[in-house]
């Protein structure tokens, strides 16, 4: 993988923007960034780094047992429990010319639900549970109607169509695990929601539909290696975070991501979560309020080039753009020579659209530039396990890199715990009276009109 990010530095003579001399004098910073990690390595905070050597066998010997037996592997999580499932699965089911379903149930809508069982074969279908406390609503509300429904349909085979993900040791799924003998894995205790991709929560899945996860964590290792030096022009992640974290403080507050590249979409959703959930913080680490944090937002190249990149080249200049394109494409086509008469579109003839594809986005790249709009560009040079292991593990060190920088929790979500307990509150849980009476009050000093 290539990372180029010339755009994002501009010439030393200018009098604004960030230039060679920003980084060179950032030193002091990047080293105790680098510290700080290191401690957090030491004191098994940041157990993310050790995935790229993770032990697989139990999920390739549970893969291989299974063998067979299902067609449609449903995913019941939310957050870091679906994300980096949907993303890897659509990134390679072309690819790898995949031959299960992955279907990922990571919202409590009906109609989600009800297009999931439109879909699959019940008798054909493996259900993975993945949550690591075995209390989150959203996934232990479609957990519980989906095991109605597989207790009705299939009364006396119903266990062997589930699988859970969830804690080691405790938790309410663990009590389930243990009383009804159900096959399962674990969320390490070390690794957050978000960064979990390349744990069981993510690789059971991928192993189940045909990816190759050993190949995948030898792409992280191999990222690894890169993102252990301390020298940042040599590290593909802090140097990113290092020109990240300038332009926040420069008023650039949205990163756009934008594949160049149908497969690699819904790894800008992974993206998503990752920036914004551990990036976008009231506090610092002082206690000090700071309200920091970039808002990712995706597009898709060539489909946005006539929807956000108008906005993106004249209208307001805050936003970071990180293109990612493919160098090596196993499927292509060539551009027929049809009407060769016509000057309108002769030129297209011969060409492959692969090279249109990529021609689009250096154009996309050229108008942004020329606008003075902050770019770089990641190049995989094919999408397959390798290439998506190398990315995933450059953007965790990067993200927990840039908090560093920006003093700030990059592990804690306080926001998602206030939401989370506002609707234990809505629902009627045990312990959350106090909250629903406050709830109650508040809302009914709103005002709603019929409109």
């Amino acid at each position: 993988m290539k990372f180029n990010y010339t755009n994002l530095i501009y010439q030393d003579n200018l009098k604004e923007g960030i230039t060679t001399a920003t980084i060179k004098n950032s030193e002091k910073i990047c080293q105790k960034a680098h510290q700080e990690i290191l401690k957090d390595r030491k004191n098994n905070i940041l157990g993310f780094y050790d995935l790229p050597e993770k032990n697989v066998s139990k999920i390739l010997t549970y893969v291989k047992e299974q063998e067979g037996k299902f067609d449609d592997i449903i995913v019941l999580g939310i957050g870091g429990s679906a994300l980096g499932n949907s993303a890897l699965y659509s990134a390679l089911k072309v690819e790898k010319s995949l031959k299960k379903n992955l279907y990922v149930c990571d919202n409590v809508d009906p109609y989600l639900i009800k297009e999931i069982l439109s879909k699959i074969n019940l008798k054909r279908s493996l259900f993975n549970v993945i949550t690591k406390s075995g209390t989150t609503a959203e996934t232990m509300s479609t957990f519980l109607i989906f095991l109605e429904i597989l207790k009705k349909e299939l009364p006396e085979t119903y266990k062997n169509h589930l699988v859970i993900t969830t804690d080691k040791e405790k938790g309410f799924l663990r009590e389930v695990i243990n009383k009804e003998d159900i096959a399962n894995f674990e969320v390490p205790d070390n690794v957050g929601g978000r960064f979990s991709i390349l744990t069981d929560v993510g690789l059971l899945s991928s192993a189940l539909v045909g990816i190759d996860i050993e190949k995948l964590l030898a792409g992280a290792a191999s990222m690894k290696k890169k993102c252990e030096n301390s020298n940042i022009s040599e590290n593909p992640a802090y140097i990113n975070a290092l020109l990240h974290y300038f332009y926040m403080k420069n008023g650039k507050n949205i990163s756009v991501m934008m594949p160049y590249s149908n497969p690699l979409y819904l790894m800008a959703d992974w993206y998503r979560q990752l920036w914004a959930e551990s990036l976008g913080k009231k506090n610092d680490v002082y206690g000090n309020k700071v309200f920091v944090g970039q808002t990712p937002v995706k597009a898709l190249g060539t489909t946005d080039q006539h929807s956000q990149v108008q906005l993106y080249v004249e209208g307001p200049n805050d936003k970071v753009v990180t293109f990612i394109s493919v160098k090596n494409f196993t499927y292509d086509y060539e551009i027929p020579f049809l009407f060769q008469e016509r000057d309108e579109i002769n030129y297209l003839g011969g060409k492959k659209i692969s090279e249109l594809l990529n021609a689009e986005q250096k154009a996309t790249e050229i108008a942004l530039t020329n606008a003075n709009r902050p770019n770089c560009h990641l190049i995989l040079p094919q999408i397959d396990e390798f290439s998506l292991g190398e990315f995933i593990f450059m953007y965790e060190v990067q993200t927990v890199f840039a908090g560093k920088l920006l003093d700030i929790d990059p592990l804690n979500q306080p926001g998602v715990e206030a939401g989370k307990i506002a609707t234990y509150a809505l629902m009627g849980k045990k312990g959350f009276e106090k909250e629903l009476e406050e709830i109650q009050k508040s809302m009914s000093e709103n005002q709603t009109y019929e409109i």
